[in-house]
Order: structure tokens, then sequence, then C-alpha cells
């Protein structure tokens, strides 16, 4: 390859991963982490808070909501901004507010005060997320990317799993804003790691071409190994109007509109049983048997049950493809929610269930993080990624508030577990249709551009 035009995203997706590239993967992961921690830290202090100031179900439901409002409208709102700032910058930004949020949220003194912090934190959590999916991605050869963000998808269970193991003993010693506090710490230490460790995105480099991009692409590079360049590589897609007309055309335009409807309902179907089980479980369980303890050990069950879902859906992706293991863990999860709606009270069966719940619950997301970034342009991937999970989570965003008013209506755990069974079973088949709608022959489709056929 000519020295004047080295494209370091062909050396990427093409040779065997380097450990530059895993240093970038692991960062990551400690990064998904923080969504994990924050995702969960409130449902595990939710009973101690719940008792501390004689909160109703209904409240309890909008406090748990509250946080997954603010990662909606962000994941809307935010991501965006890491396709014209760049992704090393967007997640900096990202992770000083989500610092701020967290501290605030261990100061709050009162519902009000609670409801607006969790939600501000939410904002930039769900900013965040979208831009860390999108550099996994980039920085992942084609032949590894399965595995990569199934690996990658063990962050977020590990780090719920993280909160489930520190609540107890934070709230023992510091009440219940000890969590909080610790959360903000925990933020605060992986923005020192970023601002030292992690590259920008060589793809946003070259398709946006900021100021210095030529510098920073070089720097890249050399970091990689790889010869200097004279010029920037051309950009694989040319802008052809405005941002946001591009990006418009880009993730609705012909095809894309049948794919990205598909992608998106089956994303929502997934994360709204995925926060049903993690925003309610441990108070149900706590509820059921009248221990806290119980409650907490249940839901870090559920959590360790995610990290055994990402690291199955990474061995699957071996084997089969990406999409198809995504179909086949909603099934599964489907029949897994189903039998814990009939064993919910049958302590002896609650803990191997719950495990299960995890393992589909979190893989699932994994799969939608892997299965979700190839079907895009890169000059629109944060942009694209982001408007998914905005929608997901906005859907989500009524769970934890319907469940609470469904309680109080005198629906039983049982009945709800088996609701968002069928909401997986329904999921599974968007997840087909986008199957299909990706092996459509078009040349309007990003997924079949030449980087991009990967995803299925």
């Amino acid at each position: 390859m000519d020295i004047r035009t080295m494209d370091i995203r062909e050396a990427i997706k093409n040779r065997p991963m380097q450990w530059q590239q895993i240093v970038v993967i692991v960062i990551c992961i400690l990064l998904t982490m923080i969504d994990g921690y924050e995702i969960i830290v409130l449902p595990f202090v939710m009973p101690h808070l719940a008792k501390a100031w004689k909160l109703s179900p209904v409240e309890a439901g909008y406090l748990l909501s509250a946080s997954v409002f603010g990662m909606a409208l962000g994941a809307a709102i935010i991501s965006p901004l890491a396709d014209r700032i760049g992704r090393r910058a967007h997640i900096l930004l990202c992770l000083v507010l989500v610092t701020v949020g967290m501290l605030l949220s261990a100061r709050a003194e009162n519902i009000q005060e609670l409801l607006v912090v969790r939600a501000f934190a939410g904002l930039f959590i769900g900013g965040l997320i979208a831009s860390i999916n999108v550099l996994v991605s980039e920085y992942s050869s084609d032949k590894r990317r399965g595995v990569v963000m199934g690996l990658y998808g063990i962050g977020l269970p590990l780090g719920s799993a993280l909160a489930g193991s520190v609540v107890e003993p934070l709230v023992a010693r510091y009440g219940w804003c000890g969590p909080f506090a610790f959360g903000g710490l925990l933020t605060l230490a992986m923005t020192a790691l970023v601002t030292l460790m992690l590259p920008e995105s060589a793809e946003y480099l070259i398709e946006r071409r900021p100021k210095r991009a030529l510098e920073k692409y070089n720097k890249i590079a050399a970091w990689l190994g790889h010869p200097q360049s004279v010029v920037l590589p051309d950009a694989s897609r040319k802008s052809d109007g405005p941002a946001f007309a591009v990006a418009a055309k880009s993730i609705f335009g012909g095809i894309m509109l049948l794919r990205t409807v598909c992608l998106w309902l089956g994303y929502a179907g997934l994360i709204a049983a995925f926060y049903f089980a993690n925003t309610w479980t441990t108070k149900l369980i706590a509820d059921a048997t009248g221990s806290l303890g119980y409650g907490v050990h249940v839901g870090t069950l559920i959590m360790i049950g995610g990290v055994i879902g990402s690291l199955l859906f990474a061995s699957l992706s071996l084997r089969i493809r990406p999409v198809m293991v995504t179909a086949l863990i909603l099934i599964g999860g489907a029949v897994v929610y189903t039998l814990y709606a009939v064993y919910f009270r049958n302590v002896a069966l609650a803990i191997p269930l719950a495990m299960l719940v995890g393992v589909c619950a979190s893989g699932g997301v994994c799969a939608f993080y892997a299965i979700s970034p190839p079907i895009y342009p890169a000059i629109v991937r944060g942009t694209a990624v982001g408007l998914m999970i905005g929608f997901g989570r906005a859907v989500s965003v009524v769970v934890p508030i319907w469940t609470g008013y469904m309680l109080t209506l005198g629906w039983t755990p049982s009945m709800l577990y088996r609701v968002f069974g069928a909401v997986l079973g329904t999921a599974a088949v968007f997840v087909l249709l986008l199957d299909r709608a990706n092996t459509a022959q078009t040349a309007d489709s990003g997924m079949y551009g030449t980087a991009d056929k990967r995803a299925g």
C-alpha cells in the first residue's frame, strides 16, 4: 500500500488483532461497567431508600424510571455529538458530567432532588454508551468482531455485579448515599484513564476531517505500528448534503427504513424486559421473602448470568451469524421469563432461574450492540446507534412506572414475568425480519457496503 494513502481502517479490519486494539477494547469494557453500575445501583439501594423515605410502589417506580428517562434522552440528543466532535472528546465530556450526577445523587435530600440528579446522570450515560459501542466496533477486526462484541458485553453485567457486591457494605457504613458516592469516584477514575490512554476513532477522522485530522490520524497510525501518511485516505462515503439530511437518508432512506424499524422494535422489546428484570426483581424478591439481603443476592445472580450470556454470545458468534444468535437468545429469554413466572416463589429454583434471566437479558443487550453498528455507514454510525439506544430506553422508561401501577392494582410478579416473556418473543420476530431485510438486494444499503457485510 502506498505510504501516502496508508489506510489504517483496512489494517484494523483485515489484519490480526494487535495489543493496542485490545487495550481500546478493555478500556471500553471498563467504561461499560459504569453503565451497568448506574443501571442497577438504585434498584439495589431502593429497598433501603423506600424504607427510609417511606416510598409507595408508584413513587419507587418514578424514581427507578428517572435515570432510564435520562438515558433515553441522552442517547437521542447527546449521542449525535460524537459524530461532530469525535468519539474520544464525546466520551470524556460524558464521563465528567456523569461524575457530577453521581456525586450529586449522594447528596440528595428528598425524592424530587434525587429524581432530577438521577435523570441528569442518566442523560450522559445514555450519550456515553453509543460512543463506546461504536469505538469497540471500529477497533475490531472483521474476523473477530462478533467475539469482541461478546466480550465487550460483559462490562454491563460486571458493573451491575460490582454494584451488587458493594451496595450492602456501603449502605451499612454510609447509608443509602454511599453507593452513589462510590459510583462518582469510579467514574472519575475512568475519566483519568480515558484521558491518558484512549485514542480517537480513525474512521471519524477520515469521514469528518476535523482540524488537525492528519496529525491525529498519524498519531494513531504510529501507535498501531503503521507508517505515516502524507494525506488522509478517501472517505468511504461522501457527504452529499447537510448533516441532518445525510443522517436521515443513511438511517431511514430506502431499505434502511425497514432495517431500522426492525432493529429498533427488536431492541426496544429486549431492553424493556431487561429493565423490568433489573429494576424490579430485587424489590419483588425482597418483598416476597421478607429479606432485603436475599433480594440483592438474587439481583446479583442475574448480573452474573449476564456475564455468562455475553460470553455465550461471543462463543456462538464464532459458529453462527450474530443476527441469528440474537434471535436465539431472545427466544430463550421468552422461555426463561415464562418459567420464572411459574417458579417465582420457589427459592430452590429461583436462584438458577435468576441466572438464566441474566444470561438472556444481558446476552441480548450484548447481541444488539454487536449487530447494530455495521448496519450503518461510519459517517452516521454514532447517531444511528445512539438513536436505537434512545428509542429502546425511551420505551423502557415506562416499564418501572407501569410495573409500579400494576402492582398497586393487584398484579402479581408472575403475571408481570409472563408479560415480558411475550415481549421477548415478539422481539425475536423483529430480529428475524431484520435478517430478511439484511439479505435484500439493494444498492441503497449501508449493510452491504464494502466494509459492512459482516453484520449478518
